[in-house]
This record gives C-alpha cells, structure tokens and sequence, in this order.
C-alpha cells in the first residue's frame, strides 16, 4: 500500500559538518577577497590596509578552522542546500562589514553590515553621506578611502556572480532536488538547458562575466572624464546591475553624454540570461535570438524608453535629446536593479514618476545578475491572462500555456502565481514597518520595494539623491533582511521559516 504523501517521513538528515565545512571554504574565499584591497590602500598610500589586513586574517582564520574541523564529509542534501545558501551570504557580509568598522569609516557594525549586504546582494543602497538617527554624521562617498570604495565595488562583483554560480554550480550538487528551489525559473527553460557539466558551464559563465567586465573597463577608462579607478569601480558596479558609484552624484557626476550612453548599453547586457552568452560562443544564434524571454526584455525595455522620454520631453521640459539621454539611463538603472542615477527623478512631473514606479516590480532576465521579479515571470503571467480570456470564449478547448516551444504547467504557474503573493505581502510588510518608524507613505513604499527587489534609490525620503543613514537599527536590520530575501528568490530563505523543513 502506498502512503499518503502527506504522511510519508520526510527522511533525511541535515548534515551540519557538511555545512560548516563548505561554509568555512566560502568565508576562507572571502578573506582572500578582501586582501585585494590592500593593493589599492598601498597605490593610494592610505592606512586603511590595517583594517583589511586583520579583517581577511579573522575570516581567513575562521572559515579555515571550520574547514578544517568538517571539510566536506558528504554531498551536499536539499535541507543542507537551503541552509547553507541562506548562511553563506549572511556569513560573507559579517566577514565583508570588518574593514568599514574596524578602520572606523562607519561608526556603527549596523551600519557596516547594512552596506555590505547591499553590497553583496547587488542592491546599491547606502548609508554614506546622511545623517544617522542617532545624530551621527556619516562620511560622504567623495571622502572615503580608495580602498573602501574598491571594496565597495568588488562586493557588487562578487555578489553579481556569485548568485549565477549558487543557481548552477553549488545547488546542483544537491540532485534533481536541488534544482526545485529555482523551478519558478529553470524548470521553465527545458529547452534552454545548459551543459551537464555544471562546473563547466560555470567556468564559462565567470570567464563571460570577466570578458564583459574588461570590455566595460576599457569603453569606460578611453573616456577622459574618467582615470582608472573609476572605470574599474563601475565597470564591477554595472555588469552586476548594483549602482555603487565612487562619487555622491553617481555617474551623473561625470558629465559626460558617452559614458552615459556606454553605462546604458551595459546595464541592458548585464540584465540579459548569461546562459544565453553561453550559447552564443557555442554557436546557437537561432537558438538565442528566438528565446521569448529576451525579446521580451528587449521590447519591454524600448517600450518605457520611449513612454518615460516622451513623458519628459512632454510634461518636464526637456529637449529632446536630455529626454532620451535620460530616460534611457533611468529605464535601465531601475528594470535591471542597478540603481545608478544621472539626474533627480523625484523632480520629474507625476506622470513619468509612475512609469519609473512600475519599473521597481519588474527586474531583467532571469539568469542574469539583475534582481526583482523577472521577465519570464511576468510573461507567464501576461500569457496566462489572455490564455484565461480565450478559455471563457472556448470553455471545451484544451489550450495550452506555451512559452516559445516550452509548454508549462499548470502547477508551474502556480509557483509563479505564489512567488509573486508572497513578493507583495512582504513588500507591504515592509512598507509596514517603515511606516512605523515614521516615514510617509512614498518614503516607507519605496524603501521597501527598492530593498526586496535589489535595486537601492527608491522615492520620497530614499530617493536618488539621498541615502538610507536615518533609518533606526532595527530598520537596518529588516531592510538588510529585504535584501537578503529578494537576492535569494524569496522561497530559498523562507522555507528556513517553516516547520515542515525542520521536521525529521
């Protein structure tokens, strides 16, 4: 007799020395990572190499006690898998907050820990530049150390990366299970699958991701509005759709039509499916340029270019060309969650203001390095609406929900339809508990929805302009979870959450 699958056991063990043994590797990895700055603090003769110094030995020393002590006893499990993604990122922006606090650049381990993480997870919200709330000063990104705004930028790179190599290098190892916690997004790809070989297809994901880096870096260095360091800060910034600038005007501090425009091309491939960069130096043109999901992005990215530019040529008083210039730069700073900003979109006139809001709950291809909800998402929903509208004129007919040659499934859809339930109930919570801090309704929405969706300016008192330096600690802290939420897809984190995981 077979049992209920309700009442079948769910039998295996989470295995801890596995855990603690990968996670000591990843917090050795970030403790290397941050010796890198040192080369810039010795470049630009500043002190602040003592604070990286001591904070890669803590990590260093830390993940290789763990390692050490556990090592990798045995594959990696569904349960271990979830744990141990939601732990590692969390464990990396403990590690990556050292220097901030230790050389004394941010008063507060909060504050430290706010700006790694948003650092880590891509969001590009920061702290500098305002005023605490508990009265404290913070520096402004003009005046901080070479070396910390390197850090600053190499969190985003890593952090960009490091979500495609946990999606398809680390989560493999956990089986045909492991692949579930991403099924809202690859089981819909069947016909896009990459190379078995998951290490490899990673190793060419890394060496596609650095190639567009250094392609970036130089487009970015020819320009003379720009010295080395600033086109490798945003040249790491862009490709992985975060925003952090090495000046408190953003890239609209450079001035410069070019670098604008360049920045814009940029932020359009960073949000675009690596896998399909993958396919495309494997020869498969067809393959790529029929995938629905990208001409989706595409079209959907030219549609609020034009609506947002003509809105601002129409209703702001911009010339034609700022119209453009502009409203190119900010569709794809805010769809791609990258966050950069060139002008002050909270002086634009109500009507592209709206368009722009509808941009926070969107996101770039899935399998790139942008956050928030995808596009394929979104194209399954819009499919299965109008699927819904024929299926009332024809109540008899089978229609089935396609997606390019891909049919998808009913309960597919339906992990769709509960990843975005769950999307806006925490947006609204969140929305919530800024709200009680005092914020105005404008302020507490887009402080929410710019952190769930990795994006970082939002609107109101988090604007473009502006920072995240007066929200209380315990604010820091939810927000700093928001982010850790929307990076991780939501479902990977929660499940820690419930009592079915937990039990035996």
């Amino acid at each position: 007799m077979i049992s209920s699958p309700l009442k079948r056991p769910y039998t295996s063990v989470i295995n801890w020395g596995t855990i603690l043994g990968v996670l000591g590797a990843f917090t050795f990895f970030i403790g290397l990572a941050l010796l890198l700055p040192i080369v810039i603090a010795f470049i630009y003769d500043e002190d602040a190499w003592k604070g990286f110094a001591i904070s890669a030995g803590i990590a260093m020393f830390a993940g290789g006690v763990l390692y050490s002590a556990f090592g990798q006893k045995g594959e990696v499990q569904l349960r271990d898998g979830f744990i141990l993604v939601t732990v590692t990122w969390i464990f990396l922006s403990s590690f990556g907050a050292l220097p901030y606090y230790l050389e004394g650049t941010l008063p507060t381990y909060t504050d430290a820990f706010f700006e790694t993480i948003s650092g880590l997870t891509t969001t590009g919200a920061t702290i500098l530049g305002g005023t605490t709330f508990e009265g404290i000063q913070n520096p402004d990104i003009d005046q901080m150390p070479k070396s910390i705004l390197f850090w600053r930028s190499l969190t985003h790179w890593l952090g960009g990366m490091g979500f495609i190599v946990l999606s398809i290098a680390i989560l493999p190892l956990l089986g045909t299970g492991g692949m579930q916690l991403f099924s809202a997004e690859s089981s819909l790809s069947g016909s896009d699958k990459i190379t078995p070989r998951f290490q490899e297809t990673a190793k060419y994901l890394w060496f596609f991701y650095l190639g567009l880096t250094v392609l970036h870096y130089f487009t970015l260095w020819v320009h003379p509005s720009m010295d080395w360091f600033d086109a490798l800060n945003h040249a790491f910034s862009t490709l992985a759709t975060g925003g952090f600038s090495t000046h408190n005007d953003s890239v609209g501090g450079f001035g410069s039509v070019y670098i604008d425009v360049v920045i814009t091309l940029f932020m359009f491939l960073a949000g675009v499916n690596f896998v399909l960069y993958f396919r495309l130096i494997r020869g498969e043109h067809k393959m790529v340029f029929n995938n629905p999901e990208l001409k989706f992005y595409t079209l959907f990215t030219l549609l609020f270019i034009a609506l947002i530019s003509a809105t601002l040529w129409l209703q702001s008083g911009y010339n034609i060309g700022d119209a453009l210039r502009y409203g190119s730069f900010q569709t794809l700073a805010i769809l791609t969650t990258t966050g950069y900003g060139t002008d002050d979109y909270m002086l634009w006139a109500p009507l592209p203001l709206v368009l722009l809001a509808v941009l926070f709950f969107t996101g770039a291809c899935t399998g790139s390095t942008s956050g928030g909800i995808k596009m394929v998402r979104w194209l399954i929903i819009v499919r299965d609406i109008f699927l819904e509208l024929k299926q009332r004129v024809h109540p008899n007919a089978v229609l089935p929900l396609r997606i390019g040659e891909l049919i998808i499934k009913p309960a597919q859809v339906r992990t769709i339809l509960a990843f975005l339930l769950f999307y806006i109930f925490i947006f609204l919570a969140g929305s919530a508990v800024m709200a009680m801090f005092g914020f105005d309704l404008v302020s507490s929405f887009g402080a929410s929805i710019a952190c769930l969706g990795n994006i970082g300016p939002a609107f109101g008192a988090f604007g473009p302009v502006e920072n995240y330096a007066e929200v209380p600690v315990v604010g820091k802290w939810i927000l700093s979870f928001m982010m850790l939420l929307g990076r991780l897809e939501l479902f990977t984190v929660l499940i820690l959450f419930t009592r079915v995981f937990w039990k035996k």
